[in-house]
C-alpha cells in the first residue's frame, strides 16, 4: 500500500540529534534486509499472493518537502494467500520525522491491515481486476504524535493487463479520513512496466491525490523504479519520484522482498 500515507504527520516528543540520523538510517535500513506491483510503487496491482504463499517486505520509505524529511525506517509488510484469489495484508512501521532545523523524532506508527480479492482473472481480452480495502489502525505512539485519532479506511479498485514483456496496471479509490480538519479524499494512479531482462523489470507511474485536509493542496507525482530478482525467493526493489503539480516533494523507496510457499502443490479450483 501507499507508504507515504504518513507524509503529513503531526510529530512531536522525544528527539534524536540530527548528528545520528545518517547512522540511524544506515542501521535501520540494514536491519530491514534478511517491499510496492505495489512495492516499489504507490499505485497497486490486482494480483494477490498465490494460494498458501507468503510475501515479506522490509523497506526504507522517505518523503521530503519544504518542511523536511519524514517516512518509515523501516516499514515491514507481510502478505499471505489465504485462499485462491484472496490475500491477507498487514504492515507496521517505525515512523520518523526530521523537520528542517529541528530535532528528529522516531516512534511506532499506525498498523495497516487489508484484504485483496481478485474477482476477475485476466484473459486474452480482459484485464484482471481486484478490490483491496485497507484500514489504518491508530496503534502508533500517541505521546509522540504518530497515531491517528480515528480509524482511516481506503477503498480502491485495481486493474492490470499484460501484453508480452509489457504490463500496465492502475486504478484508485476513496480514503475515509475522519477527524477535525480532515477531509475524505480520492487517490488515482497508473503505471506501465517492462520486463527488461529475465531478472529485472522497470516501470514508471503517475498518481494524483486530492486534498487530505480542509484547505489543503492536491498533488501529482511521477515515480520510477525497478524490481531485481536475485533468485526465486529474494528480490530488491527501488523507486524515486518528484511532484509535477502541487507542493514540491520527493519520495524514495528501497526495499527487500522475500517470497516463499509450497513448491508443487496445486491450488484448489
Amino acid at each position: 500500500m501507499n507508504p507515504f500515507a504518513m507524509k503529513h504527520p503531526n510529530l512531536r516528543g522525544n528527539s534524536l540529534s540530527k548528528a545520528f540520523l545518517p547512522l540511524a538510517i544506515l542501521l535501520l535500513g540494514l536491519s530491514a534486509l534478511p517491499a510496492f506491483a505495489g512495492p516499489p510503487f504507490v499505485t497497486d496491482d490486482p494480483d494477490p499472493v498465490e494460494y498458501q504463499h507468503w510475501e515479506y517486505y522490509s523497506s526504507v520509505q522517505l518523503a521530503h518537502d519544504h518542511g523536511g524529511w519524514s517516512g518509515a525506517l523501516p516499514a515491514m509488510e507481510l502478505n499471505y494467500g489465504a485462499v485462491p484469489n484472496l490475500q491477507l495484508h498487514v504492515q507496521v512501521a517505525l515512523a520518523f520525522d526530521a523537520p528542517t532545523g529541528e530535532s528528529t523524532h522516531f516512534g511506532f506508527g499506525d498498523t495497516e491491515v487489508g484484504i485483496k480479492y481478485r474477482f476477475l482473472k485476466e484473459t486474452s481480452y480482459l484485464p484482471e481486476v481486484a478490490i483491496f480495502p485497507v484500514l489504518e489502525l491508530p496503534t502508533g505512539n500517541r505521546a509522540l504524535g504518530f497515531a491517528t485519532r480515528e480509524v482511516d479506511a481506503f477503498l480502491p479498485i485495481w486493474a492490470q493487463k499484460t501484453i508480452g514483456k509489457w504490463t500496465t496496471y492502475g486504478g484508485g479509490g476513496y480514503w475515509i479520513n475522519p477527524g477535525a480538519g480532515n477531509r475524505n479524499w480520492w487517490m488515482v494512479g497508473w503505471l506501465i512496466q517492462r520486463q527488461i531482462t529475465e531478472h529485472f523489470a522497470f516501470g514508471t507511474e503517475i498518481f494524483h491525490e486530492w486534498p487530505q485536509e480542509v484547505g489543503g493542496p492536491s498533488d501529482t507525482i511521477v515515480n520510477a523504479g525497478g524490481i531485481w530478482d536475485l533468485n526465486e525467493h529474494f528480490h530488491l526493489l527501488f523507486s524515486a519520484g518528484h511532484s509535477i503539480q502541487g507542493p514540491s516533494s520527493t519520495i524514495v523507496y528501497a526495499g527487500f522482498q522475500i517470497t516463499f510457499g509450497p513448491k508443487s502443490e496445486a491450488a484448489p479450483k
